[in-house]
């Protein structure tokens, strides 16, 4: 055996160390004696007796040292490939779902959500910390992209997914604060492996294909490895799952099926001149709507809004719970040695995939949209002005869905490539090994809007208009006609159907985003203490990145208060231009201290530190500290303190401002406290009536203006961990954890959340330069949400772990496990541009609309039978109980009027069947299952407090029970 290859090998120090890697659950460790003990016979040298006691040396995400010990001082959760094909899940992001250490959500991306963009990406957020805090690592490398898509990850590339519920950045970087996603590749694989997969909803819907096939080769000098995938996903309507059919409000304390204000037959607020004339109770907020088949050109086509009947349920008209997909995937992995000591490899993949989404037609608001609606038009019934055009404010709001465009919708291509490519090899007859690689990342991706409008088309169109000569409905005046425009009738578009085809306007954004590293890394031995040998890991490396986001000129955001563009306001974003690059050198060193004396078996530190020099803001230097010790064999006690970081985003830093639409609940709904009485209370509710009649934005959202900061510093923090692993000798098979952690981040990067701003306005007089209100009734015309280091986020809880492979019996093999997270605190702490505290979120048991669900106890169940051919598994996903709203002066409110309702929600279960069957003779598998077997609904938690369903879609299945059935053979 050369050299290097015998460097893999190290002499096996603790008999410990052979049955924690044999017996370590989920992890498949005695696949790692196969570098030792079965090298090809070519490749095998005479050795002493004592070598059938060597065990292969690996490294474990969250330390780069070569150990033979599964378990360090960091706690690492792994999924190996039999847990992953026993899911019958077709991408990462669908089967790191219930990892229970996944929580939060507002910030991550379900490929499957409407709402949620629609691009079929998946993103992690580990602890609730949030993904730009989550690192997604390939084979212990970046992946690329602004937010990494695990989803652009071939399923069938990967061996093991390891996720470290530890902070890491002494080790990886910035970004690891939460924790760490590593997923590690296949390779050296024999053979071809066909498999072909068909899933379909109870419902009858959401039907799912897949195919994936690997090949590869293996010989003395290297191997490789091919494969493809490919998978398609049809879509589930809203309308067809009971619990989102409609939209759901909560509001006055009481339940009601309603929806948006913006309806086909408009909502009109009119002077109350006018409005005297009708009648109307204070329900209709001073606005009624064209009667149900008026054509709307007199005033008694209209009657009084009211909002039990008239309200728009755009649940039904289009929107999604399940969004189609199709994705291929193309992937290689090989090795070849070109010397005894040194070889070359390469790892790398491509995906491509194709989303869509659909949601109800376009909301339009006069004023929001700066459409000015003249009291000229043809057919303006009314004699007055609406909308407004810049400071022309009419003060007569006129809201419509413009079912006449259809849908919104879009199509979204992406490519996703990372390649690396690298040399490896050993240092003379040492134990020192180094690695020399360059990772390329790129992404792509190319998005198609439709069911717009073009806004300076539609202001003519809007505008004055008379009727010409030839009796031809005509915009502008007789004495300034204005060419190429047929006036539209807003008030019943259906009418003119010629006007509104000339508005229509599909729009495009394209965003790349390109991520470049080289790395050079050893590690070895440097020498022997009395309790062991001192091992230390090496390395640097240079990063840079690029991002380039263009939206059409039609969908760019004008000043100068950038709300509006040339077509709808929701529309309306800014291009982000801007690269950064990152220098880096880091130290990792393991210390035996003691060994086989009493009361510490083994006592081991290890040390590491990592310097950073950013090119936008500096450098920053951050280590970690880890500690293990056994008192007895069976005991390992670990803890760990890092230092960590993330550093700001090209989008954080650079981003011009762009609009989104954020659920908003207005504390001044409601308000009598008089003029001069509250100065709190007057700032953050200016302009808006003291007589208690004002309802607030019509459905429960606002506008919010997103933009980044040049001048924001890094998160800078520390994570903490303690805790216990038992593995009784006396009980063969079990294994159990528990880790206890804290992490404390300061200058946190955010932007702005509305209902923050909103209640610490109102509350305490902070952040109201951000919040712009309409002269004539209050209304929000929109808050600025900038990107700041906000303040101070605490989190601290509990993981625990308990697996168990029972002896076998006449009736199989059974294997039982139980991995849960307890949340004990999460509290962002707020602060203003002075740096002054304005409030806390007290996240922890709550439903946060900023921050999502943070449930206090997650956990994953899981008990597998084997009896020679034949296997089965039942998994059982456990989401806690949890509060929508709180008690806490400022804080959330269930109710969308009003203030501190709390609702309380049960546990959530969800119980997952699989069952396979081996067929020995042609080396083929069959397996079939069921999702969500009893069919649990998600809990309800009202469209006032959500975007999606009436629901959580990232904490909670929509889809409902599902079928699913894979049939693979090996060749």
């Amino acid at each position: 055996m050369n050299n290097y290859w015998r460097n893999t090998c190290t002499s096996l120090r603790s008999p410990r160390a052979v049955r924690s890697a044999l017996t370590a659950p989920g992890v498949g460790a005695s696949a790692l004696l196969l570098g030792c003990f079965a090298l090809p016979a070519s490749a095998q040298q005479p050795e002493p007796a004592s070598d059938a006691d060597k065990l292969e040396t690996i490294v474990v995400t969250g330390s780069r040292i070569r150990r033979v010990d599964l378990e360090t001082a960091s706690p690492v959760f792994v999924i190996d490939k039999g847990q992953i094909e026993k899911t019958g899940k077709l991408t990462v992001g669908d089967l790191l779902q219930s990892t229970p250490v996944i929580a939060g959500g507002a910030t991550a991306t379900n490929g499957a959500v409407n709402n949620g963009g629609g691009t079929g990406a998946a993103t992690i957020d580990l602890r609730g910390l949030g993904t730009a805090r989550t690192l997604i690592l390939v084979n212990g490398r970046r992946l690329a992209g602004p937010a990494p898509d695990v989803n652009s990850i071939p399923i069938n590339l990967v061996e093991r997914v390891e996720v470290l519920k530890d902070g890491a950045s002494a080790i990886y970087g910035s970004d690891a604060i939460g924790g760490v996603v590593n997923f590690i590749l296949r390779k050296d694989y024999q053979g071809i492996e066909f498999g072909v997969d068909y899933g379909i909803a109870d419902a009858d819907d959401g039907q799912r294909k897949g195919v994936t096939m690997t090949l590869g080769h293996s010989s003395d000098k290297g191997s490789l490895m091919v494969g493809v995938n490919y998978h398609k996903q049809d879509s589930v309507a809203a309308a067809d799952r009971k619990f989102s059919r409609e939209a759901l409000y909560l509001s006055s304390g009481s339940v009601s099926a309603g929806g948006s204000s913006r309806t086909p037959r408009g909502r009109i607020f009119l002077p109350s001149d006018l409005m005297a004339q009708f009648n109307c109770p204070a329900s209709s907020g001073g606005s009624v709507t064209r009667i149900p088949g008026a054509s709307g050109g007199s005033l008694s086509d209209y009657r009084c809004y009211n909002g039990a009947v008239d309200a728009y349920n755009f649940q039904a008209v289009g929107n999604l719970e399940l969004t189609p997909q199709e994705r291929g995937s193309l992937f290689v992995v090989g090795n070849y040695r070109l010397s005894d000591s040194v070889e070359a490899y390469v790892e790398a993949f491509h995906n491509k995939t194709r989303a869509a989404f659909a949601i109800a037609p376009l909301p339009f608001d006069a004023r929001g949209d700066n459409v000015f609606i003249s009291r000229d038009s043809i057919y303006n019934p009314f004699g007055v002005d609406f909308g407004r055009s810049g400071d022309n404010d009419s003060g007569n709001a006129f809201s419509l869905r413009l079912e006449a465009v259809g849908n919104r919708r879009a199509s979204t291509s992406v490519s996703t490539d990372q390649i690396n490519l690298g040399l490896r090899g050993g240092i003379g007859n040492t134990s020192w090994q180094w690695d020399a690689n360059y990772t390329y990342g790129g992404f792509s991706q190319a998005r198609l809007f439709g069911g717009y409008i073009f806004q300076p088309n539609l202001v003519n169109a809007l505008g004055p208009s008379f009727i010409d000569a030839n009796g031809k409905p005509t915009c502008g005046t007789p004495t300034a006609p204005i060419a190429g425009c047929i006036p539209v009738n807003i008030f019943n578009p259906l009418e003119t159907p010629e006007g509104i085809a000339l508005l229509s306007a599909p729009y495009r954004t394209n965003l790349n985003y390109v991520q470049r590293e080289a790395e050079i890394n050893a590690n070895g031995e440097l020498f022997e203490l009395p309790a062991g040998v001192v091992s230390l890991a090496i390395g640097s490396s240079y990063r840079k990145e690029y991002q380039n986001f263009s939206p059409d000129f039609l969908a760019t955001a004008l000043p100068p208060d950038y709300t509006n563009c040339m077509l709808a306001q929701d529309t309306c974003t800014s291009a982000v231009v801007g690269s950064y690059n990152v220098k880096e050198l880091y130290g990792e060193a393991f210390i035996p201290i003691l060994r086989d004396v009493a009361f510490a078996k083994t006592l081991n530190v290890t040390l590491g530190s990592r310097y950073s020099k950013y090119s936008t803001f500096g450098n920053s230097t951050n280590s970690k500290f880890g500690l293990e010790w056994r008192p007895l064999d069976d005991v390992l006690v670990r803890g760990t303190i890092a230092e960590v970081f993330r550093a700001p985003t090209i989008s954080n830093l650079y981003a011009a401002p762009a609009s989104n639409a954020p659920t908003f609940r207005d504390p001044c709904i409601g308000v009598t406290s008089p003029v001069g009485a509250n100065a709190n209370i007057d700032r953050a509710c200016e302009n808006v009536p003291r007589d208690g009649s004002f309802q607030g934005p019509p459905n429960g959202q606002t506008t919010g203006l997103v933009s980044g900061n040049p001048n924001l510093r890094p998160e800078q923090g520390k994570a903490f961990t303690w805790g216990l692993v038992y593995d009784p000798s006396w009980l063969e098979g079990l294994s159990t954890s528990v880790d206890f952690w804290r992490f404390a981040l300061n200058d946190n990067i955010s932007a702005l959340d509305v209902n923050t701003v909103a209640l610490q306005c109102y509350t305490a007089g902070n952040l109201c330069d951000y919040i712009h209100r309409f002269d004539a009734d209050g209304q929000v015309f929109y808050i600025d949400q900038p990107t700041l280091n906000l303040g101070r986020l605490d989190a601290k809880g509990m993981d625990f772990s308990i697996k168990y492979r029972l002896p076998e019996t006449a009736f199989g093999t059974f294997r039982v496990g139980l991995d849960a997270t307890y949340t004990a605190q999460f509290n962002q702490l707020i602060r203003d541009n002075n740096g002054v505290a304005t409030g806390t979120i007290y996240a922890a048991g709550q439903f946060n609309r900023q921050l999502g669900n943070y449930a206090r106890w997650r956990g994953l169940g899981t008990l597998n039978w084997e009896l020679g051919d034949f296997d089965a598994s039942w998994t059982t996903r456990y989401v806690h109980g949890f509060d929508l709203g709180t008690l806490r002066a400022g804080g959330e409110s269930a109710d969308g009027t009003l203030p501190n309702v709390v609702v309380n929600y049960g546990a959530t279960t969800y119980h997952n069947l699989q069952f396979g069957y081996r067929i020995e003779p042609i080396n083929a598998r069959v397996e079939i299952g069921v999702d969500n077997a009893f069919d649990k609904q998600p809990p309800i938690l009202f469209q006032n407090n959500v975007t999606n369903g009436n629901t959580d879609p990232v904490t909670f299945d929509t889809v409902g029970r599902y079928y699913w059935a894979r049939f693979s053979i090996k060749f």
